[in-house]
């Protein structure tokens, strides 16, 4: 009997209500610790390195062990490593928020990242699980994306309130009682599909392994891109381990029985074009979002709490294009001609923002968020559904994994490649104009506007990968989703 019939509605749009918030956490904790990281770094009283380090102990955990998180949410069962995820995540929260030195904070972060890389892709699996009606699913797809996207937006407002006016611990212990809500939903009206006992199989040690390794030194080359440059020898040692590690975790993948991560996740058209298409805007995205905050503070003078609110109009529109015209066109149109027309509508936004100058009013920026917010949720909406389309339901959380790779993988990108733009920009501008009036704040703008286009390349490239890869047709609103993914018992 299927969930629809079996168990009344409300209970299943409760437990995505859970399941969303908890996600939000994810998204929320690494806004909220950009903005608190000068005050603790005035607290513990650690240098600049160690600043960095509080990032990057995050983003290596996380980005590492998302593919191995999610295959063992297919193993163990996605609401129990939900549960666990919440319960760690909110445990290294506490343990940062106490911290009385640089050792125990990158152990807080690194631990985050860790239970993140365990409760993101189990998030996403369960909702792919619940949901396979395609209205429901296009609206319970929609919903969560909102909240999720919103979380980095809000995180900056919600770090510049807490640094302010509590302390910089509270931009970890926050996290608390929002794992206490998941776990609440988790224990109370999350169910998952039970593993039969046929599928039950030894995890794949080695391809995890060469997977967690190969993630880590492709996420701490990027970083050591944007610190120490493209031509350090770090930089390219870690980079090209990446690639070896990598291909040899495809090698391996591809001969065994019972992999960690089935290729044909990878090779089916839809899927390879969702996880593509999201991982190149995500470049965009993280190289906008960073650069607005520069721009902000440093040219606009803005406070934290001010970046925040300049912020909120995107997280609107991020949150009324995925939960309304995402949600409303996906029964009209096909997934990649909706991805990608949201990809050019976010493209035309992100093109505004090279029109910004040292003296530009808000409204300029005020419209180009809501642009950019607007295409950006409604892309992301059917291309995080797509991430787990037609594939088996003990394969779903390693689906729902590669989603959250891809926007990892996208971020590091994004930070390293669009910054070492910007600045070689920033650069050349102030060298052109050594024998005039050197202005600083022209310069980082300059630099600013030179990164927005390569931004808006990719932008077109997503689009373009959209619309040529993604072929699954219209969803029928009457019809069960053309998967072999059973609706799940809630």
């Amino acid at each position: 009997m299927s969930a629809t019939s079996a168990h009344p509605h409300p209970r299943r749009w409760a437990a995505l209500l859970f399941i969303s918030i908890a996600q939000l956490m994810v998204f929320l904790d690494s806004a909220v610790m950009n903005i608190a990281l000068p005050s603790a770094q005035d607290a513990l009283h650690f240098s600049n390195g160690g600043r960095q380090w509080v990032i990057t102990a995050y983003g290596l955990a996380f980005g590492g062990l998302l593919i191995l998180g999610g295959r063992l949410s297919d193993l163990l069962g996605r609401k129990r490593t939900f549960t666990i995820g919440l319960v760690g995540f909110a445990l290294a929260s506490a343990l940062g928020g106490a911290a009385t030195n640089l050792g125990v904070l990158l152990t807080a972060r690194a631990g985050q990242g860790v239970f993140g890389a365990l409760l993101a892709p189990s998030a996403l699996a369960l909702i792919s699980l619940t949901f396979t009606n395609p209205k429901e699913r296009a609206k319970a797809f929609g919903i969560f994306g909102a909240i999720a996207t919103a979380g980095g937006a809000l995180g900056l407002l919600l770090g510049g309130v807490l640094t302010q006016y509590l302390n910089w611990r509270w931009s970890m212990l926050v996290n608390i009682p929002i794992a206490v809500i998941g776990i609440i939903g988790a224990i109370t009206v999350v169910h998952d599909i039970p593993t039969e006992g046929k599928r039950r199989t030894r995890l794949d040690v080695p391809g995890a392994i060469l997977a967690t390794l190969g993630l880590v030194a492709l996420v701490f080359g990027f970083a050591e891109a944007e610190s120490r440059g493209w031509d350090s020898g770090l930089t390219i040692t870690m980079l090209v381990a990446s690639v070896l590690l990598l291909l040899a975790f495809v090698i391996l993948e591809g001969k065994l029985t019972s992999p960690l991560l089935p290729l044909h996740i990878l090779t089916e058209r839809n899927r390879a074009g969702a996880y593509l298409s999201v991982g190149l805007a995500v470049i965009s995205m993280f190289g906008m979002f960073l650069f607005l905050s520069y721009y902000l503070q440093l040219v606009k003078g803005y406070s934290p709490i001010e970046t925040g609110v300049a912020f909120l109009p995107l997280a609107a529109a991020q949150a009324f294009g995925s939960m309304v015209i995402g949600t409303r066109l996906t029964g009209r149109m096909r997934p990649g001609l909706l991805m990608s027309g949201g990809y050019l509508v976010t493209a035309v936004g992100v093109l505004l923002l090279v029109l910004l100058r040292e003296d530009s009013p808000y409204s300029l920026l005020a419209v180009a968020e809501i642009i950019t917010g607007l295409g950006i949720g409604t892309a992301f909406m059917p291309s995080m559904s797509l991430g787990t389309h037609g594939v088996q339901p003990e394969y779903a959380g390693v689906a729902s994994a590669m989603v959250g790779a891809s926007q990892q993988v996208g971020g590091s990108v994004g930070t390293a490649l669009l910054n070492t733009i910007a600045a070689s920009s920033t650069a050349t501008y102030l060298l052109s104009h050594a024998h005039g009036k050197a202005n600083t704040n022209a310069a980082l703008v300059h630099g600013f506007s030179t990164a927005y286009w390569w931004a808006v390349g990719f932008l077109v490239l997503s689009a373009l990968i959209s619309l040529l890869a993604v072929n699954a047709p219209r969803p029928s609103h009457h019809t069960t989703e053309s998967s072999t993914v059973p609706e799940m018992a809630i």
